[in-house]
């Protein structure tokens, strides 16, 4: 089907748009602020329109079809071109001003955050950014943080989410290690290694054994809360720990483990509150931050 010889009405297109975003109707529902028989109607219209099913339910949740995902790679130009028209009608980016707090963990705001900010400096010069370098999840509808990056979906129904990205990780070792120690190259052979542990030690543990691997608690001989410390540890020949293929490019001094292993794929949730809707300040950032999110996946 040609979508762009089809006549949209944009209240439909975006009720679609949320609701794929969302997951859910009650979800989009809440999001547009509107009632959910409402925005189901909107949802049936466009169907009915187009002569398709855009979404399937399974369980609780709804999925798209693929008449859904190929409409969607299309309604997302829409929904970004609708968005930049927005902030030109109520003021270019160059005039917003005001104070944004973001949050994400220690590791991303050392990482990523710096080169989004000379961005963002650039494009609204009179928006302040106040980073909560924290890997304790901020409890957004307490005000503790305007935005949050996030690597789970958050489970709070008033808060806004979107999935913006998805970045893969693996197991690293700095070079010394692994002269020393030997490159392990079977599964096995990471019951014989140290480990640097980030956060809760017992729980890294369970997690490290659910993927398969012959790890115990007694492997891991230094652990840090902050994961900048957890892995300037590793690349100071500590022992071995997981980081983001992206972030390890960065780092000469340390190597990917060859092991039979899949990538780590660990999502980028951004999420904030109903304030979306009406702060200017707010949504700049959020819009600005989601386009660059993305672009950091594979």
């Amino acid at each position: 089907m040609n979508w762009q010889q089809i006549s949209f009405d944009w209240n439909q297109v975006r009720a679609f748009l949320v609701t794929a975003e969302e997951g859910s109707l009650s979800a989009a529902a809440r999001a547009l602020g509107l009632t959910q028989p409402t925005l189901s109607r909107q949802v049936m219209a466009l169907e009915e329109q187009l002569g398709v099913t855009l979404f399937e339910r399974v369980g609780k949740t709804l999925r798209l079809t693929q008449s859904g995902k190929d409409l969607l790679d299309h309604v997302r130009e829409m929904g970004e071109a609708a968005r930049k028209f927005s902030l030109v009608a109520s003021g270019q980016s160059q005039s917003i001003s005001g104070t944004v707090s973001v949050t994400a963990s220690d590791t991303m705001a050392y990482e990523n955050l710096p080169a989004f900010l000379l961005q963002l400096r650039s494009e609204a010069p009179l928006i302040d950014i106040e980073v909560i370098a924290d890997n304790e999840i901020s409890d957004l509808l307490r005000r503790e943080a305007d935005i949050a990056i996030r690597h789970v979906r958050p489970e709070e129904p008033d808060l806004i989410a979107r999935l913006v990205g998805e970045i893969t990780g693996s197991f690293y070792a700095s070079h010394n290690y692994l002269t020393v120690h030997g490159r392990p190259q079977r599964i096995e052979d990471l019951s014989q290694h140290h480990f640097v542990g980030f956060g809760d030690r017992d729980r890294m543990v369970q997690y490290l054994l659910a993927m398969g691997l012959p790890i115990s608690k007694e492997q891991f001989h230094v652990t840090s809360k902050s994961g900048i410390v957890a892995w300037k540890m590793v690349c100071e020949g500590i022992g071995i720990s997981m980081m983001s293929d992206q972030v390890a490019l960065s780092y000469p001094e340390v190597e990917r483990l060859s092991l039979p292993i899949e990538p780590l794929r660990i999502p980028i949730w951004l999420t904030t509150h109903r304030e979306l809707h009406t702060s200017r300040k707010i949504r700049l950032v959020f819009d600005k931050l989601a386009n660059y999110l993305t672009s950091l996946s594979p």
